[in-house]
């Protein structure tokens, strides 16, 4: 029986017909396909004007200073960073819903906030004010020297989210620094400030754009910024509403005026047994061009140069040798900055070892700058990508997180370079393992412990020496003691000794516990 008949297809073996039909159709012609077509394309068509309709809508939300017609690119690109704005703006408020501290709180107004904003601008005039609010994410209150910092025009500063100002890959650093439940009352700080006693708040760096809302003219500078909370009360709204006063500063190459000087070009890194960056020292913003989360997470090897990459090995070989030890020199390394070109650091390193697994944790270098790079702008953007060959780099890691995986079996114990920290353990110091254990920076005159062997020999020398005399003294004296007897001292004989004591047999009797503990005594003394 021919399938076709269930779907009234026709009997016969006639041509098909040409049309749109003929793509819908199993194998034969169908009744109602042409109409399923025709329908089909209808739909088509009215996506697709209203496609074009909602393109020609978003056109007309591009900013105004747009001279030129903005095409359909354009107009899906814009849409696309609208999406990505809200995402950010949507991260940022469910971090900011975690709830803040309740208590007394201050509320300024607008003009105090201008006023707040004067005294900490003068004297700075890469300082700027800035203040959004945590419901709406727009901008509350902005410096006047604001616009002059970002060469953008202040209508467009006040118009906009502080979000949307900054690029998009601090975004996410900025939302978890600015957290509305981690952040100090500006009251608080003002207080303290007054009385000395600066309160713990804890700044972070951020790329802000600049040069107004056109695409070409974007350029992002690094800043740092110190957050506050702080509740304002407007004419617009009757409740005061919670807010972010931000203390915003620009950031200059630590090359360029006004230079950072020679002896204090020095900032700190901690990285894993992996070479994988854990900390960077904001002290190293300036010097190197990146931010602290441009390098957390990101390989050491990767910023070194590849002929320094070598070294990296040696210097972790000494890591392990002198784990526990006060920090060692080692060999001067290049390194990568931001704008590619290499500067040369005189490092020394130190690590911290587990007490339990008594192994490296991970490293602490201590970086001072011995040459500063070509391009004094360390900001400016890289005109070529340096070839980092990835393979090496991961064959390196690899064999230097499987040389810390060795534990630490030395008389060096657990922290930053300190010694015998664990107490518990106590270790027998031969000749040959204190010369293996010591560092270049151990004391090379110390003096090698004694072991109980030389103890035992120690005393057996005394007690001999102690009997010597003892006879010696006994053969010059006039009196000579009966055997067995035990006379009265004589009061004094020609020797100047005393008649024999009881036991005349002292040091031969002397228990070995009392004489290792006369043996020490007389080596303290």
């Amino acid at each position: 029986m021919d399938p076709r008949e269930d779907l009234g297809a026709p009997r016969g073996g006639g041509r098909q017909p040409r049309g749109p039909g003929r793509l819908w159709g199993p194998g034969g012609q169908r009744q109602g396909t042409r109409a399923e077509s025709g329908h089909r394309e209808q739909d088509r068509n009215r996506v697709s004007e209203e496609l074009l309709m909602v393109v020609q809508e978003m056109k007309k939300y591009f900013p105004v200073q747009r001279h030129n017609k903005p095409s359909t690119l354009d107009a899906l690109n814009y849409a696309l960073h609208c999406v990505h704005s809200v995402q950010a703006n949507s991260e940022f408020f469910q971090i900011r819903n975690l709830g803040a501290p309740q208590g007394e709180v201050t509320v300024y107004s607008l003009k105090e906030l201008a006023t707040v904003a004067s005294e900490h601008t003068s004297k700075n005039t890469d300082t700027f004010v800035a203040v959004f609010s945590f419901l709406s994410g727009r901008l509350v209150h902005i410096s006047e020297q604001a616009a002059l910092i970002l060469n953008c025009k202040e209508d467009f500063l006040k118009s906009s989210h502080f979000v949307d100002l900054l690029a998009p890959q601090d975004v996410r650093v900025f939302c978890a620094h600015t957290a509305q439940a981690q952040l100090p009352f500006w009251s608080n700080w003002i207080q303290r400030a007054s009385q000395h006693e600066y309160a713990p708040v804890k700044s972070f760096f951020c790329r802000i754009r600049g040069g107004g809302g056109r695409e070409r003219e974007k350029q992002y500078s690094p800043f740092r910024i110190i957050p506050y909370l702080v509740h304002v009360h407007s004419c617009a709204q009757p409740e005061s509403e919670p807010c972010c006063l931000t203390l915003v500063e620009k950031i200059h190459s630590g090359y360029e005026a006004p230079r950072i000087p020679v002896d204090k070009r020095i900032f700190t890194t901690t990285h894993t047994p992996e070479c994988v960056f854990l900390e960077v020292d904001e002290r190293a913003v300036p010097l190197l061009g990146y931010l602290p989360q441009d390098l957390i997470g990101t390989s050491v090897l990767a910023c070194l140069h590849p002929e320094d990459r070598p070294l990296m090995v040696a210097m972790h070989q000494k890591v392990l040798k002198y784990a526990g030890h006060p920090p060692f020199e080692h060999s001067p390394i290049r390194f990568c900055a931001q704008n590619g070109d290499y500067i040369i650091l005189d490092s020394s390193w130190s690590s911290f070892v587990n007490p339990w697994s008594r192994k490296v944790s991970f490293i602490i270098g201590r970086h001072k700058v011995q040459t500063s790079p070509l391009n004094e702008d360390v900001f400016a953007t890289r005109i070529k990508k340096t070839n980092s060959n990835d393979k090496d780099i991961t064959e390196l890691q690899e064999q230097i997180r499987k040389l810390l995986l060795q534990p630490i079996h030395s008389s060096a114990s657990s922290g930053y370079g300190s010694r015998g920290s664990s107490g518990s353990q106590e270790q027998q110091v031969s000749v040959a393992s204190s010369s293996e254990s010591s560092g270049p920076c151990a004391e090379e005159a110390q003096k090698e412990p004694m072991t109980l062997k030389q103890v035992y020999a120690s005393v057996n020398r005394i007690k001999n020496l102690g009997q010597q005399l003892y006879i010696d003294s006994m053969a010059r004296s006039s009196v000579k003691p009966v055997m067995g007897t035990c006379p009265e001292p004589s009061g004094g004989g020609e020797s100047g000794f005393p008649g024999p004591l009881p036991g005349s047999d002292l040091f031969s009797s002397l228990p070995t516990s009392c004489a290792v503990q006369f043996l020490l005594s007389a080596l303290v003394w």
